[in-house]
C-alpha cells in the first residue's frame, strides 16, 4: 500500500511536471522566439529587447519591493522587536536558555511562514503595475508640455504622465502599508501570547514599529486626499453648460479637502499618544480632532450646503460667477484637442453669385471636383476589375496625384487576395500558404468626370496598363487590409496562373521581400510547425532554407502587434509608387487624463476609446511587398509621442526623413478632423458669456437625414498662387436648424510659402448672419422640387432602375456656397452604378445637366440674366417715378 501510495505521487509529480513544461513551452518560449525572429526580420530587434527590458524591469523592481517590503518587517517583528522577557528570567541561566530555544524555534518556523507569504502579497499588490507598466514609461521618460492648467498650476504633462501613475502608487501603497500593519499586530500579539516568559506590556521596539506603520498609513491617506483635490479638475456635474470645476468645487469643496487633511493629521496624532502613551494618555484631544475629522467628513457628503450656494450665490449671476471657470474649460478644450491655431475667416456671401461664376469660370480644373465618391465605387471596382475570382477589393481610398499635366484627385483600391472565394475543394494547406499567397496590383480612376461617359481609368487589369504614366515595378500585394493567414515564399511549387508579373499576366514572380521570417534549419521549422499548430509546416517537401514566413499580414495586426500604444485612423490608405506600393496609416495618441476637458468616446481601428487628448502624432508607412514598417513622427509637440522617442530611440524617424514620393501623399487625418469638428462645434464660442448662452453652437450639416463626414477636395482655393490643395472639408448648421453657418477646410499645405512641406491647419469660413445661406437640406428640397429634376427621378425610378444619390459636394466658392450632387442609375438586376448627371445649385438655383461644366455656365447664364432683369427692373422703377414727379 505504501509503495502504491509512492508510486501514485511519484506519477503525479511527473505529469505536474510535464503540464508546466508544456505550459512554458506553448506559452512563454513559443511565443518569445517566433516574436524574436519576427521583430528581427523585420529590423526591430533592438526595439524588441529593450520593450521586454522595461516591461520585465519594472514589473520585477517592483515585485522586489513589495517583496522585501513586507519580508523586512515580517523579519524584524520576529527577530528583533517582539521578544519581551522580564528581567528575572535574563538574569537565570537555566530559565534564559530555555527561552532562547524556543525564541530561535519560533524565529525559524516564522521565517518559514512568512516568506512564501511575503511573495504571495507582493505578487498580488503588484498585479495593477504588470498590467501598467506603460505608465511608468511615460513617467521615467515624460517632459513638460509648456501649458500650465490654471487651478493648480501644473504643467499639463503632469495630469497626462504622472497623476495616474502616482494615484495607483498611493493605492498600492495605502495597501501594503494597511495589510502590513494588521499582520505585523498579529504576529506581535501571537509572540506576546505563544512566548513564554514574556513581559506583562509590549516592548518598545514592537511600539516604536508600530507607530512607524501607522504613520504609514496616515501619511499615505494624506496623499491620497491631495490628489483627490486633482478630480475636482474632472467634474461633470455643470454639463452641459461647462466642463470641469466651478465656483462651488473651488471655493467651498477644495477648502473642505484641506481641513479633511488637517483634521486627519490631528486625529492620528492624538490617537497614537492615546495608544502608545501611558503618561500622556488624554482623551480631550482625541474626541475633538475625531469630531473635527468626521464634520468635515459630513459637509462632504452633505448637498444642501453646496445646494443652497449653488442656487443663492451663483444662479442668480451665473456667467460672472462661473466665468473664469468657463475659461478654463474653453481653453483647455482647445488646446486638448490642438484646435488653439484654427483661422477664422468672416465670409460675406452675395445674394448674387454671378461675379464668383465669372471668377471660377476661369478655373483650370474643375474637374477635380469629386463626382465619383468611394462609396458608390466599390462595387464597379469589384465586379469590373477582380478578374480572377479569387480578387476582391476591400475598400476604395481618396489621394491625389500628379498626371499629364496637373494634380487629379484620385479614387484607388488594391487588389487584395480573398481565398474565401475559392471553390471549398481548393481551399487546402497548399493553395492557402503556398499558392495563392497575395494580392497583385491595382487600380486607380479620376474622381472627377463628365456624367454619362465611361469611367476614366488611370490604372486597371493585371497587366496594370496607364495612360497617364502610372507604373509599379513589383505590384504584388502580401500585406494589405484583408484577414491573411500565413504564407510560405519563396516555395518550389511552379506556380501559374495566380497573378501578374514582369514576365506575363499569368507567370508568378519570384518573391522579392525581406520581412519575413526565414527557415533555414530543421529547428526554425519544428517551433514554426509547433507555433502555427501545423505539421504541414514541418512536412511539406515544398519548402527549402530559403523559405521565409511571412505572418501578421493584415496591416492593422501588425502594427498593433509592433505599437499597441498607438490608436490607429479606421481609414489606412493605399500609395501607388513607382517601385512598389504602399500603405499609409494615421496613427493617435490619446489620453484620458488632460484636465478640465470632457472625454468623448469615439471608435478607431481595434475598438472604442475614451479620450480628452488626441494628436495625430505619428504617420505609419508599410510596405504592401515584404511588410516593412516605418514610424514617422508627425507632431514632434505632442509630449506623449516625445516620451516614447526617448524611451524607445530606434523606433520613430523624422518626418523629413521619409521620402518624397511618400510624403507627397500625406494628408489630414480624417478621424481627427472628425473628432476636433465635433468639439469645437461648441467651443468656437471662445468668450464665456457667448459661451454660456449657446446661441451660436454648431452641428454637422445633414444630407438625406445623415450628417456629412468630413470629405476630400483638390481644387485651387486661391490660397498657393494657382497650385491645388487637397484639404478636408465639413459644412456645419446651427444647431436644430438647416442653414449653413460654416465650412471648415483642413489641409496640409503651408499656406504661407506654399511649399511641399508638411503643415496641418484648419480653416473656418464662417458665414455672416446678415443674409440666409442653404444649408444642404435646404438644397436638397431646391432639387425635390425642379420640375426637371422630378421628372427625370421619376423617369429613371421606373423600368428596372432606380435613381441613387451619391455625397453632396459642398465648398466655398468666393462669395458663394456651390453644391454639387451626382446622380448615378443601378439597374436591379446589375449592381454597377451608372453616373447620368450631376446637379450644380448655387444661392436659390438647380442646374442639372451631364458635366459640371455645362451645368456650371447654365447657372452662369441665369445669374447674368437675372442681374440684367434687376437692372431693368431698377430703370422701370426710375422712369416711373420720374414721370409721376
Amino acid at each position: 500500500m505504501r509503495k502504491l501510495k509512492r508510486l501514485s505521487a511519484v506519477i503525479g509529480i511527473i505529469i505536474g511536471v510535464i503540464f508546466i513544461l508544456y505550459a512554458i513551452f506553448q506559452y512563454v518560449f513559443l511565443d518569445f522566439f517566433v516574436d524574436l525572429w519576427w521583430f528581427k526580420a523585420i529590423k526591430f530587434e533592438s526595439y524588441f529587447w529593450l520593450r521586454l527590458l522595461y516591461r520585465f524591469i519594472l514589473s520585477g523592481l517592483v515585485t522586489l519591493f513589495f517583496f522585501f517590503s513586507f519580508f523586512f518587517h515580517f523579519w524584524i517583528a520576529s527577530r528583533y522587536l517582539g521578544l519581551n522577557p522580564p528581567n528575572e528570567i535574563l538574569a537565570n541561566r537555566d530559565k534564559r536558555l530555555k527561552f532562547e530555544r524556543f525564541a530561535v524555534k519560533f524565529i525559524n518556523i516564522s521565517v518559514k511562514i512568512y516568506t512564501p507569504i511575503s511573495l504571495l502579497l507582493a505578487i498580488f499588490i503588484a498585479i495593477p503595475f504588470y498590467h501598467h507598466w506603460e505608465t511608468s514609461l511615460l513617467y521615467f521618460f515624460g517632459g513638460s508640455s509648456g501649458v500650465v492648467e490654471p487651478v493648480y498650476g501644473y504643467d499639463t504633462s503632469f495630469y497626462m504622465l504622472s497623476y495616474p501613475l502616482y494615484q495607483l502608487i498611493q493605492n498600492e501603497l495605502l495597501a501594503t502599508a494597511g495589510v502590513l500593519l494588521c499582520l505585523v499586530g498579529i504576529l506581535y500579539v501571537l509572540e506576546h501570547l505563544l512566548l513564554p516568559n514574556q513581559g506583562k506590556t509590549f516592548p518598545l521596539g514592537a511600539k516604536i514599529h508600530l507607530i512607524v506603520l501607522v504613520a504609514s498609513v496616515a501619511l499615505f491617506v494624506v496623499w491620497g486626499f491631495l490628489l483627490e483635490r486633482f478630480s475636482l479638475l474632472y467634474n461633470d456635474t455643470h454639463e452641459p453648460v461647462f466642463f470641469g470645476p466651478g465656483f462651488v468645487q473651488v471655493r467651498y469643496q477644495l477648502p473642505l479637502i484641506w481641513l479633511q487633511i488637517l483634521t486627519f493629521i490631528a486625529s492620528v496624532v492624538t490617537a497614537t499618544l492615546f495608544i502608545f502613551s501611558e503618561k500622556h494618555r488624554n482623551l480631550m484631544p482625541l474626541s475633538l480632532s475625531i469630531i473635527a475629522f468626521l464634520s468635515v467628513i459630513g459637509l462632504q457628503n452633505i448637498q444642501l450646503i453646496p445646494e443652497l450656494i449653488q442656487e443663492y450665490i451663483v444662479n442668480p449671476n451665473p456667467v460672472k460667477t462661473e466665468k473664469p471657470f468657463i475659461k478654463h474649460n474653453i481653453e483647455a478644450t482647445l488646446d486638448a484637442f490642438d484646435l488653439k491655431n484654427v483661422k477664422t475667416v468672416e465670409l460675406p456671401i452675395k445674394l448674387n453669385a454671378a461675379d464668383d461664376i465669372n471668377a471660377w469660370s476661369t478655373q483650370k480644373h474643375f474637374e477635380n471636383i469629386p463626382v465619383w465618391d468611394r462609396e458608390v465605387l466599390l462595387d464597379t471596382y469589384i465586379q469590373l476589375q477582380s478578374i480572377r475570382p479569387y480578387y476582391t477589393f476591400l475598400s476604395v481610398d481618396e489621394d491625389r496625384y500628379f498626371l499629364s499635366d496637373h494634380t487629379r484627385q484620385v479614387n484607388l483600391a488594391a487588389r487584395e487576395l480573398n481565398l474565401s472565394k475559392l471553390p471549398t475543394e481548393a481551399q487546402n494547406w497548399e493553395n492557402t500558404h503556398l499558392r495563392y499567397t497575395h494580392g497583385y496590383g491595382g487600380v486607380v480612376t479620376s474622381a472627377g468626370q463628365d456624367a454619362d461617359a465611361p469611367i476614366i481609368w488611370y490604372l486597371r487589369d493585371l497587366n496594370l496598363s496607364s495612360d497617364v504614366g502610372l507604373s509599379v515595378r513589383y505590384p504584388d500585394i502580401y500585406y494589405g487590409q484583408e484577414n491573411y493567414t500565413y504564407a510560405i515564399e519563396p516555395n518550389n511549387l511552379n506556380i501559374v496562373q495566380i497573378s501578374g508579373t514582369q514576365s506575363g499576366p499569368d507567370v508568378k514572380s519570384a518573391y522579392n521581400g525581406a520581412a519575413g521570417i526565414p527557415i533555414s534549419s530543421t529547428f526554425r521549422k519544428a517551433l514554426l510547425a509547433a507555433y502555427f499548430q501545423d505539421q504541414n509546416l514541418f512536412f511539406s517537401p515544398n519548402i527549402t532554407n530559403k523559405s521565409q514566413v511571412l505572418m501578421r499580414r493584415n496591416i492593422t495586426e501588425r502594427i498593433q502587434a509592433l505599437t499597441p500604444f498607438l490608436s490607429l485612423d479606421k481609414d489606412p490608405y493605399l500609395v501607388v509608387a513607382k517601385e512598389r506600393f504602399y500603405w499609409i496609416q494615421d496613427a493617435y495618441t490619446l489620453s484620458s487624463r488632460y484636465p478640465v476637458t470632457k472625454a468623448v468616446s469615439e471608435e478607431f481601428q481595434g475598438g472604442t476609446k475614451e479620450f480628452n487628448y488626441i494628436r495625430n502624432s505619428v504617420k505609419i508607412v508599410v510596405d504592401a511587398l515584404d511588410g516593412g514598417v516605418q514610424y514617422f513622427i508627425s507632431d514632434p509637440s505632442d509630449i506623449i509621442i516625445q516620451a516614447y522617442n526617448l524611451a524607445y530611440p530606434s523606433l520613430f524617424k523624422n518626418l523629413n526623413e521619409m521620402s518624397p514620393e511618400l510624403s507627397s501623399h500625406l494628408r489630414y487625418a480624417r478621424d481627427l478632423y472628425y473628432v476636433q469638428m465635433k468639439a469645437y462645434a461648441k467651443y468656437h464660442q471662445q468668450e464665456p458669456e457667448l459661451f454660456y448662452q449657446q446661441a451660436e453652437t454648431w452641428e454637422f450639416a445633414k444630407v438625406r437625414g445623415e450628417p456629412v463626414k468630413p470629405y476630400y477636395q483638390t481644387i485651387d482655393f486661391g490660397n498657393c498662387n494657382g497650385k491645388e490643395e487637397y484639404v478636408l472639408l465639413n459644412p456645419m448648421t446651427p444647431v436644430n436648424s438647416h442653414n449653413l453657418s460654416m465650412i471648415g477646410m483642413a489641409g496640409t499645405t503651408d499656406s504661407v510659402n506654399c511649399g511641399s512641406t508638411y503643415k496641418p491647419t484648419i480653416t473656418i469660413y464662417k458665414f455672416l448672419k446678415d443674409v440666409q445661406v442653404n444649408g444642404p437640406t435646404q438644397v436638397e428640397s431646391l432639387i425635390d422640387q425642379d420640375p426637371e429634376v422630378s421628372a427625370q427621378f421619376t423617369l429613371w425610378n421606373h423600368g428596372g432602375t432606380k435613381v441613387k444619390l451619391g455625397r453632396m459636394v459642398i465648398m466655398p466658392m468666393g462669395n458663394s456656397v456651390l453644391y454639387v450632387q451626382p446622380v448615378y442609375i443601378v439597374s436591379v438586376t446589375n449592381a454597377i452604378p451608372k453616373l447620368s448627371k450631376i446637379i450644380v445649385s448655387i444661392g436659390n438655383r438647380v442646374v442639372m445637366d451631364t458635366s459640371f461644366w455645362s451645368a456650371f455656365n447654365r447657372l452662369k447664364q441665369m445669374f447674368v440674366q437675372s442681374a440684367i432683369n434687376e437692372n431693368k427692373t431698377g430703370l422701370a422703377n426710375l422712369n416711373s417715378e420720374s414721370n409721376r414727379q
